[in-house]
This record gives C-alpha cells, sequence and structure tokens, in this order.
C-alpha cells in the first residue's frame, strides 16, 4: 500500500466532510427554526413572522442545496478510496445509509418543493404540516449518520466472518449503540446552537445598520433566548460525550489530555503543545487534581497515560488536544454571550450597547467552529482506527490505489468545493444583507396576491413598505 495515498485519501475525506458539516449544522437547526415561525405566525397571524419565515426560507433552500451537493461525494469516495472499508461493513453501513435515503431523503424530497411553493396553493394548517416534514426529515439524516458513525466509535451487534466481512447479529445493539444515545443529541444540540447565533448575529447586523428593527429584535429575542438555554444542555451532553471517550476510547481520551504517564491523582493540562517525538507537553500550564474530576468525578483517581499502550494503537495527539480546547472555548464564549444578551434583551435598550451588538454579531461563526473542532477531535482521536478496535486505516483504503491518482482527486476536489462555497457564501450574504422586506398587500378580490419578480429591498418603494408596517407593528 502507498502510504503516501493513504495520507492524501485520508485529507481528501476530512475535507470533503469538514465542507460538507458546515452545512447540515446550519439546515438542521434553520429547518426547525423555520417551523417556530410558520407555528407561530399561524397562532398569532401577525406579518412579522411570516416576513421572517419567507427571509430565512430562501437562505434555507439555498444552504439546503449546498449541503446535498456536497454530501453526495462522499458515498462516491467510499468506492474510489475506501473500497476495503465497503466490503468488509458494507453488511452493516450499506443499510444504514439505505434507512436515511428511505426515511429522511424521501421526507424531504416529498416536502421540500411544498415548503418552497405551496403555500399560496394549500391550506395554511397543511403547509406547516410540510414545514414539520422537512424539519423531521433533517432530523432523521442527521440520526442515521450518527447511527453509522457511532458504530464506528464503538462496534456492536456484529461478529466477523472468515473473510473479514463485518456480519450484523443484532440490529437493535447495533441502532441503539450506548454510544448514539449521548453523541445525537450532542450532535443535534450543536445544530440548534450554531442556527441560533447565525440568527443571533443577523438580527445585530441589521439593528447596526439601523434597518429592519422590529424584525432584528425580533430575531436577536428567540434566538439569544434559545441559546441561552440550549447552550448549558449542550455542555451537560458534551461531558457525557466525554465519559463514554473514557469508558470505551481510554486512548482517544489520553490523547485529548494530552496525558502521557498514569498519574494519581490526575492534573489537567489546560493549555500546552503535546511534543510526540519527547513524549511529553511543552508550555503546559496545568492544574492538579482537575483532570482525575473531569475523568472520573473524584479528586483521587487513577488515569491512564499514553505509555500504557503501543505506538502503533496510539492515535496523534496534537489535533485532538488542540481541537478540544478550542470547541470547549467556544462553547464557553457562546455561553457567555447568549446570557449576557439574553438578559439585556430583557432588560431592555440592546440597540444602546452597540459593543454587545457587535460582540453578537462577531459570534456567528463560533458555532461552526466548534463543530467542526468536536469533529476532528472524535476522528482523529479514533486512528490508526477505522472502525474502533476491528479495523485499521491502512487495511480500510482500496488496494493497489497510487497518489498521483488521489492527488489529482484532491486538487479537483478543492477546486470544485471552492467556488461552490465562495459562490454560494455570496449568495446567501446578499440574501442577508436584502433584509426580511414586506410582503405586497393584497389586491381586493385576489386570492393569491402575486410576489414581486424584482427583487425585493432594491428599491425605495419596497424599503418604504418594509418600514411602515414595522412602524404599524
Amino acid at each position: 500500500m502507498d502510504v503516501t495515498a493513504l495520507l492524501l485519501s485520508r485529507i481528501q475525506f476530512a475535507g470533503t466532510v469538514s465542507f460538507h458539516i458546515i452545512f447540515p449544522a446550519f439546515t438542521v437547526g434553520l429547518a426547525a427554526w423555520l417551523c417556530v415561525l410558520e407555528g407561530v405566525s399561524l397562532a398569532t397571524d401577525r406579518p412579522i413572522y411570516r416576513r421572517l419565515f419567507d427571509f430565512w426560507r430562501s437562505i434555507f433552500a439555498v444552504a439546503f442545496a449546498m449541503g446535498v451537493v456536497s454530501g453526495i461525494v462522499m458515498a462516491f469516495e467510499f468506492g474510489t478510496n475506501w473500497s476495503e472499508l465497503s466490503r468488509r461493513t458494507g453488511a452493516i453501513q450499506g443499510p444504514l445509509l439505505g434507512y436515511e435515503s428511505f426515511t429522511a431523503f424521501a421526507l424531504e424530497a416529498s416536502f421540500f418543493g411544498v415548503m418552497m411553493f405551496g403555500r399560496e396553493r394549500l391550506p395554511r394548517w397543511f403547509y406547516f404540516f410540510a414545514c414539520l416534514m422537512v424539519a423531521l426529515g433533517t432530523t432523521l439524516s442527521s440520526f442515521w449518520i450518527m447511527v453509522n458513525n457511532s458504530w464506528m466509535q464503538w462496534p456492536t451487534g456484529f461478529r466477523v466472518g472468515a473473510d473479514g466481512v463485518f456480519v450484523p447479529t443484532d440490529w437493535t445493539a447495533i441502532m441503539f449503540n450506548p454510544v448514539l444515545l449521548v453523541r445525537f443529541p450532542h450532535m443535534l444540540l450543536a445544530a440548534y446552537v450554531t442556527s441560533a447565533f447565525c440568527i443571533a448575529a443577523t438580527g445585530a447586523w441589521h439593528l447596526l445598520r439601523g434597518q429592519f428593527k422590529a424584525e432584528a429584535r425580533t430575531m436577536l429575542g428567540m434566538a439569544l433566548g434559545l441559546a441561552a438555554v440550549l447552550v448549558p444542555v449542550q455542555l451537560f451532553f458534551g461531558h457525557l460525550v466525554g465519559d463514554y471517550t473514557h469508558k470505551y476510547q481510554p486512548t482517544k481520551f489520553a490523547a485529548i489530555e494530552a496525558r502521557w504517564h498514569d498519574e494519581k491523582p490526575a492534573s489537567e493540562v489546560l493549555i500546552g503543545w503535546p511534543n510526540e517525538r519527547t513524549e511529553s507537553n511543552d508550555y503546559a500550564i496545568s492544574v492538579p487534581y482537575l483532570g482525575s474530576l473531569i475523568g472520573s468525578m473524584s479528586l483521587s483517581s487513577k488515569e491512564v497515560g499514553l505509555k500504557d499502550f503501543p505506538k502503533a494503537d496510539r492515535p496523534p495527539v496534537v489535533i485532538p488536544f488542540l481541537a478540544f480546547r478550542a470547541m470547549v472555548g467556544c462553547g464557553l464564549l457562546m455561553l457567555a454571550i447568549a446570557w449576557l444578551g439574553g438578559l439585556r434583551m430583557l432588560l431592555g435598550g440592546i440597540e444602546t450597547r452597540r459593543w454587545l451588538l457587535w460582540s453578537i454579531f462577531l459570534s456567528f461563526p463560533l458555532g461552526f467552529v466548534a463543530t467542526l473542532t468536536g469533529w476532528f477531535t472524535a476522528e482523529v482521536g479514533r486512528q490508526p482506527w477505522t472502525v474502533y478496535g476491528q479495523l485499521r486505516t491502512v487495511d480500510a483504503v482500496t488496494p493497489f490505489l497510487r497518489a498521483p491518482a488521489v492527488a489529482a482527486t484532491l486538487m479537483m476536489f478543492f477546486l470544485v468545493y471552492g467556488a461552490i462555497f465562495t459562490f454560494g457564501t455570496v449568495y446567501i450574504y446578499r440574501l442577508l444583507k436584502r433584509g426580511p422586506v414586506a410582503l405586497p398587500e393584497p389586491v381586493p378580490g385576489e386570492t393569491n396576491p402575486k410576489r414581486p419578480l424584482s427583487i425585493p429591498g432594491d428599491s425605495p418603494g419596497t424599503q418604504a413598505e418594509a418600514q411602515m408596517t414595522e412602524a404599524a407593528e
């Protein structure tokens, strides 16, 4: 096996999945947000929620399409770069991905068009139902992906045949893996928090620009209130994920802590630089006893170090160590912003705290960074295994794969993905900038009022409509 081809294949898949996860991390939460807006609009009949729904629906459509396009490539990579993984685990991973198609994709394909184009053609209750089905579809898609990945993190319910093929023996154990029970809520909450901060940042941006004040205050209030509740819950589930890692993947846990030797009690390295050559930490700042408290909820427990394991079974240390601290740092920063911003919303006068509005606006990347670094921690920390403890990454790659072929496709993927990301981001920026413009008033006797053909927000008339509606509310 060409070692360079293996490395390039890992980089290619890491780049593909990192690009892809940005969009589900946004659209899963945004689909739920659209359901909330439509439900509140249906209950109160206030135009502001309708305007916000139409505004975010367009953004959801673009991000959803980019997520679908970027995710399809990974299925091909399983065949081109990781065919041995597909051959040996296909009896388990194939059905799980099939279940995603039968449930999540079926719901999204059936109701996405209804949500985008069916408002004026359907009863309002059915339109709301269609929105719920799209949100359910995005959630189910996340569920099946997490079932698949959690099985790879801690494989259960299988036996290995004589030819090395994994044969399922207990689908209940596979689908309700104990690891999944904490990892799926953790990922779902990450998507909700990421979307909440994007929505809050958009509201802060429009307040800083002095536009769409009624809609901006609504976005800020709803998003910050949601984040203030969900971020502490997310941190709690993050602790539970750490517990499973401590129990089932001790080498990953030791790498995250950059703990080289057994310690009793164990200290916690807050920051430093793991040196794998000397098997020590450079420039380390540590807190005594905290490592035992985090690992075992005890001040005196013994915590294992990386030297307890053969070098061939250890993961790289630098990436999990730094990525985990970046994830936790983003989480704590989001908690502070959500609570401070939520408190100021309750007390009133947030428009005059421009420093706070700027902080909220600049916080929009935090959810994405936390999600990406969380996945870096989980996936790099799992090495050198593809299926933990059962199938090594070096044995999962396609046999006879050569570096030049992988390098060519890697370069092509990065160019195409870069173009997609650039154009998609610019278009979403334009949608965010134009804001939630007021809808045209219905013509008496007309049951299906038509939307304007021009882009809303580009003419003084539509801007004046928004301001008049805002003043009326």
